[in-house]
């Protein structure tokens, strides 16, 4: 707890010096910028160094914070990959696409699920504005050729369709080859973040002159936990159980996370040699909490939860003369802001009547703050649900029977303090706003099909 308190110490210090500095200077942005997101794999909010992570550095992402903006209450809209990576792609909340949870490798379960094609994504609004678009690695919104990115605005694809593939012979877990070069299987040699780390770069040189938009799904630090020097662990045709020998997790863990810094440093480093950096806004961050093998610094749960362990993740935007150098956002932001951002950036403008559920970012860096301090957030994963009003979560965790619980975060960040019989009243209030959130997004929301075909 000792460490969670220096951790939470950290954060409230960062808070006062950013409310005493006042409103940042409004800076002039670049017409139509550069656009890349990078979104890592189950990397825990404690996981980067300069989020308190003291087992390992993290020098890259570092950096990025230290020259641009670093957020303390950022949010993926799901605590597992699927519904994040839908979310992410159409704005909404991913009930609405038919994805509240993980698309399954194994053939009994869902993997004929996937992103309807009729879904409007932030690729698509960007290719309608001139932008080249590309994505490189994680894919996880649908197996079939159907639902690849190829049909949802990215020009470009280059990676894997699974949740997880083995970072060296890029199988599956269920024993099935998974590499692929747009709609085609198209295998390489080569680890799996240094393969994306080489596509990113390759695409930048190619598309140097032209406005781009680069989506950079890592797989670090997902399982398998391999480094870049340990063997294969999969084979095709078979269903392997990943087996690691003592010690192996952490030191590989930190390898995979390390692989991912550097690679992104390589990719901030090109973009400064080409002096795109002031034209190029980055924008990091994490697909949900990360699992026990990794830290959510102090955070309570862990990946496939909804405690504040299992979405918030670390957040970092960066643009060089746009985005002030060194500054915190404090503001409750979620991963469904990155596409009105992206649009607003871009020009884009939203089809009549089509609702998106995020807010763009952009006041945070031209005003220090976003404002609408009073929003509403919202979270429903299986048996679990939970929203965020300012500082107040509810939760309920149907399935174990907890009943409802209520906890202030601005008194204990580790929901150690049930408040739920003290607040009666704002309980009932939470607890209806949540019930009108999830027959909103229900009402007309997209039903998968449930044929294995």
């Amino acid at each position: 707890m000792g460490r969670f308190l220096i951790v939470i110490m950290g954060a409230l210090l960062e808070w006062v010096a950013g409310a005493a500095a006042g409103p940042l200077p409004v800076p002039a942005m670049a017409n139509q910028p550069n656009l890349i997101v990078i979104l890592a794999d189950d990397l825990g909010y404690g996981d980067l160094s300069c989020y308190g992570n003291k087992r390992f550095e993290t020098p890259s992402l570092d950096q990025m914070a230290s020259e641009g903006m670093r957020f303390t209450d950022f949010h993926s809209s799901g605590p597992v990959c699927s519904p994040t990576r839908a979310g992410l792609l159409t704005g909404r909340y991913q009930q609405r696409s038919g994805i509240p949870g993980v698309i399954n490798a194994a053939f009994q379960a869902n993997r004929h699920h996937g992103l309807s094609p009729e879904e409007w994504t932030f690729a698509e609004a960007l290719q309608g504005q001139g932008y080249h678009t590309a994505i490189f690695g994680k894919w996880h919104l649908g197996y079939r050729a159907v639902f690849n990115p190829i049909h949802h605005g990215f020009e470009v694809f280059k990676g894997y369709v699974s949740g997880n593939v083995d970072y060296h012979a890029h199988i599956d877990r269920m024993g099935v080859k998974d590499w692929w070069q747009n709609d085609l299987l198209a295998d390489e040699t080569g680890y799996t973040t240094e393969l994306i780390t080489q596509h990113a770069l390759s695409y930048l040189e190619a598309h140097a002159e032209d406005r781009f938009c680069l989506y950079l799904a890592y797989e670090a630090p997902h399982d398998p936990y391999q480094g870049p020097g340990d063997p294969p662990i999969r084979v095709e045709g078979k269903v392997v159980s990943n087996r690691y020998e003592p010690g192996r997790i952490p030191r590989a863990y930190r390898e995979m996370v390390q692989t991912m810094d550097q690679g992104i440093g390589r990719i901030l480093t090109w973009l400064k040699s080409q002096e795109l950096d002031r034209q190029t806004l980055v924008f990091f961050f994490s697909d949900n909490g990360a699992n026990r093998n990794g830290s959510n610094a102090g955070l309570r749960g862990f990946k496939g939860g909804l405690y504040e362990g299992g979405h918030r993740v670390p957040a970092i935007a960066w643009w060089p003369e746009t985005i002030p150098s060194n500054v915190i956002c404090n503001d409750l932001t979620i991963s469904l802001d990155v596409m009105p951002t992206l649009l607003e950036l871009s020009g884009a403008s939203v089809p009549a009547n089509h609702v998106l559920d995020g807010l763009s970012l952009t006041q945070a860096w031209t005003h220090g703050s976003l404002p609408h301090a009073d929003r509403l957030l919202f979270w429903s994963y299986g048996n679990y649900k939970a929203m965020r009003q300012g500082s107040w979560k509810y939760l309920v965790q149907e399935q174990r029977g907890h009943g409802e619980e209520l906890y202030d975060l601005s008194d204990h960040l580790d929901e150690s303090r049930n408040v739920a019989s003290q607040h009666v009243e704002r309980v009932q209030s939470m607890r209806q706003a949540y019930e009108r959130w999830h027959a909103s997004v229900m009402a007309g929301a997209r039903v998968q099909d449930t044929s294995r075909h």
